[in-house]
């Protein structure tokens, strides 16, 4: 059973993924259109601050914690 941290936590990696995909010098050999697509889905991904919003709005669901 996925935690309620464990969700939260999956989102911030997720996003941290997609950023390596757009830097160049981090994933050297990926695609443009792969870079493309991260950057596209960064675009409309939640910041820290949304993620805060619903850990309060749905502490059961996403387990947010500050530092």
């Amino acid at each position: 059973m996925t935690t309620p941290n464990e969700r939260l936590r999956a989102l911030v990696h997720t996003r941290e993924f997609l950023r390596d995909l757009c830097d160049s010098e981090r994933t050297p050999k990926v695609p443009d259109s792969v870079r493309a697509e991260a950057r596209r889905l960064l675009r409309h991904y939640p910041l820290d601050r949304d993620l805060k919003l619903v850990g309060m709005a749905l502490p059961l669901w996403f387990a947010w914690r500050e530092g």
